[in-house]
């Protein structure tokens, strides 16, 4: 086997020193095909090789080496099995931390040993929680069984963290009020919906017109957490406000037309499918952004919905205003939705659809809520 001089230079480069420049790093997130890692390997054993994979591989047609970092494996991974955005880059932040945890260290070269080492180094060195802790080894076991094509076997006695049992944050009534109040424009509809129908941030802002349903007082949750789909009610108080916002963003809408703009991104392969969609009315989103943005490959503007941290930072400002001395954000807006219904006597059930639970245990926690201390007891010193 013939290694070529510029290869034997670079890897001289490695054997030198453990600490890389960026570049190299780059290189060292890049992995070969499977016929090429065999060849390497087999390399290693003649005395051929220089302890690394084969970082590129050749372009048979152009001549020219297609380079394809480690890292875009994963994510081409990710995205083939349908996994949400937000956890592929959780995977991808995982999986970097793990190979610079040890000194940048190809994965392929690593195994059981070094998986053990670093969840170890998460439960006693980063201090962890148990969930954070299973979330890094299910991102490494990924990156193993489906990119590196390796079985891991038995990873050996990790030290876990500790699981904890933790409650969450509950506004009452009047907090809510409280907070809403120094709320307006679309981030006051915005989490007028988060608490009225329950949803999370993000189902929220991905909202598209088509999924709110004035005449049967319903809204349409798609492809919400597990990608699952979803119905939940529409608020009587929120139809007017939110059918003069829709008025506004219409406007806003046939405006970006006029000027020769007005597209909107499609879920998976509809705009492939149905190629003039990305412009109708029923498609574009509930809450757009202000400013458009720009497809970096087809160089055509239109409107994203809005940042999540936009509505974050107001509903942390509100919170401050109202004086209300909880750690209150976003989310402790759905965790009162729930609490607020069971405590008004609804089903646990009817609360789990809503909530679209997978579980009904996940949705006992907020009994758990209803039952913390003088809501269900008197005290004896009140009884003096």
């Amino acid at each position: 086997m013939k290694v070529n001089c510029e290869e034997n230079h670079f890897h001289n480069q490695i054997k030198r020193r453990r600490v890389f420049s960026n570049d190299e790093i780059n290189e060292l997130f890049s992995q070969a095909s499977e016929e090429n890692l065999r060849n390497d390997m087999m390399a290693r054993k003649k005395g051929y090789g220089c302890g690394k994979v084969d970082l590129s591989e050749a372009d048979s047609q152009s001549g020219e080496k297609k380079k394809t970092r480690l890292l875009d494996q994963v994510s081409a991974n990710l995205r083939a099995r349908h996994y949400s955005r937000k956890t592929e880059q959780t995977y991808l932040g995982w999986i970097k931390k793990y190979i610079l945890f040890h000194d940048k260290r190809h994965p392929s070269e690593m195994g059981e040993k070094e998986i053990n080492k670093y969840l170890t180094y998460l439960a006693l060195k980063v201090k962890v929680s148990a969930s954070t802790q299973t979330q890094a080894l299910s991102a490494i076991l990924f990156l193993y069984r489906h990119v590196l094509k390796q079985e891991i076997g038995n990873i050996g006695d990790i030290i876990r963290a500790r699981k904890s049992r933790r409650l969450p944050v509950v506004m009452t009534k009047e907090e809510v009020k409280q907070v809403i109040i120094n709320l307006s424009g679309e981030i006051w509809i915005i989490v007028s919906l988060m608490y009225g129908a329950g949803l999370r941030l993000t189902e929220c802002l991905r909202l598209r017109v088509q999924d709110i349903d004035f005449s049967g007082n319903q809204i349409m949750i798609r492809s919400g957490k597990g990608d699952k789909d979803r119905l939940t009610m529409l608020l009587e108080n929120l139809k007017e406000p939110l059918m003069d916002h829709l008025k506004k963003v219409r406007q806003l809408h046939q405006k970006d037309i006029q000027d020769g703009w007005g597209d909107v991104s499609l879920p998976h392969s509809l705009s492939r499918k149905y190629p003039n969609a990305s412009r109708d009315w029923q498609w574009q989103y509930v809450f757009p952004q202000e400013h458009r943005w720009t497809n970096k490959q087809t160089k055509e503007q239109g409107r994203h919905h809005i940042d999540e941290s936009i509505v974050q930072k107001a509903v942390r400002s509100a919170v401050f205003r109202s004086g209300i001395t909880k750690h209150a954000t976003c989310h402790t807006f759905r965790h009162s939705f729930a609490t607020h219904l069971l405590a008004s006597g609804y089903d646990i059930r009817t609360v789990q659809e809503l909530l679209g639970h997978k579980d009904v245990k996940t949705t006992m926690v907020y009994t758990h809520v209803l039952n913390r201390g003088g809501r269900g007891v008197q005290s004896p010193l009140d009884a003096l």
